[in-house]
Formats: C-alpha cells, sequence, structure tokens
C-alpha cells in the first residue's frame, strides 16, 4: 500500500465522515450511514486486502463514534470490516460488471443492506434496537440502500474521471 492510496483512502473516509455527520436522523433517531458509500467507493478504487482491511476498520471506529444510535460504537465497529469484506468479496465476484457506475451502485446497494442487517444484529444483541429489527430495516436500512446506490450512481464516473486525469489509480 502506498502513500497516494492511503491519503486517497483517508479523503475519501473523511468526506464520509462529514456526510455522515450533517445526514439527519429518519426514524428513532437512527440515520442513513454515507460512510458506507465513501468506504465502498474506496473498495472499488483499490481493491486490494490491505485497503480493504483499513477502510473497514477506520470507517468503523469513525461511524461508531459519530453515530446516533445509542450504544452504537460496538456495532459499528463489527459491521463495518464485515461489510467491507462481503462488499469486496462481491467485487471480486462480479468484477467485471463492476467496473461502470450501474454494477457500482448495485454493488452498494446490496452492501448497504448487507451492512444493515450485521449493524441490527449484532446491536440487538449487544445493546438492544430501540424499535422492532423489521420497522428499523423497513425505514432505514432501505431507503439508506436507495440513498447510498444514487449517490455512487452519480459520483463513481466523476471518480474515475478525475483518477485517470490524475493517474492516482491504475486499474480506474
Amino acid at each position: 500500500m502506498n502513500t497516494k492510496s492511503l491519503v486517497s483512502l483517508s479523503l475519501l473516509i473523511g468526506m464520509g465522515a462529514v456526510l455522515h455527520t450533517v445526514m439527519p436522523g429518519l426514524f428513532l433517531g437512527m440515520k442513513p450511514d454515507m460512510m458506507l458509500t465513501m468506504m465502498f467507493l474506496g473498495i472499488l478504487l483499490f481493491p486490494n486486502v490491505k485497503s480493504v482491511l483499513l477502510a473497514g476498520l477506520v470507517t468503523g471506529i469513525i461511524s461508531g463514534l459519530t453515530t446516533a444510535f445509542p450504544g452504537g460504537l460496538i456495532p459499528n465497529m463489527i459491521d463495518k470490516p464485515v461489510t467491507a469484506f462481503v462488499f469486496y468479496g462481491l467485487f471480486i465476484l462480479f468484477i467485471k460488471y463492476s467496473k461502470n457506475a450501474a454494477g457500482a451502485a448495485f454493488l452498494t446497494a446490496i452492501g448497504t443492506i448487507v451492512s444493515g442487517v450485521v449493524f441490527l444484529s449484532s446491536a440487538l444483541v449487544i445493546v438492544g434496537l430501540p424499535g422492532p429489527f423489521a420497522a428499523l430495516f423497513l425505514t432505514i436500512v432501505l431507503p439508506a440502500s436507495v440513498v447510498n446506490a444514487v449517490v455512487m450512481l452519480v459520483i463513481y464516473p466523476i471518480v474515475q474521471s478525475v483518477l485517470k486525469r490524475s493517474n492516482l489509480v491504475e486499474q480506474v
């Protein structure tokens, strides 16, 4: 892992932290996790195990520290690395489809759903949920998957274009 990829990943995660902080709560104080989109973008741009692990761990810690969910630090620290590796596995499995914006958006939607299920499940076991699992899944996770997919659909071609011009990523 070189310095360029570390800086790029940290910029993406930093932008995700800002988006995560300004996103309003939707249901029982819970809000969609916009850091996921940036984590997924980092995995799409730097698809190697070290980058995936780093992105998952750092995103989990920052997301956990900025969450509005009571007791959400530990569930976030479990959720993000697991989701990062599931997303990476799906990326590898469907690599020829994930190199365009539509494929990246689809993977983002699936990854967000995985993240929501892992987060809600771990929170249920560790601290409990402020409402029924199904209600939280339907009102937070599913809308977040749509929002994250739309954001990825818009941002992925822009980032690809910028990175091609700057030569930061070889395989865009």
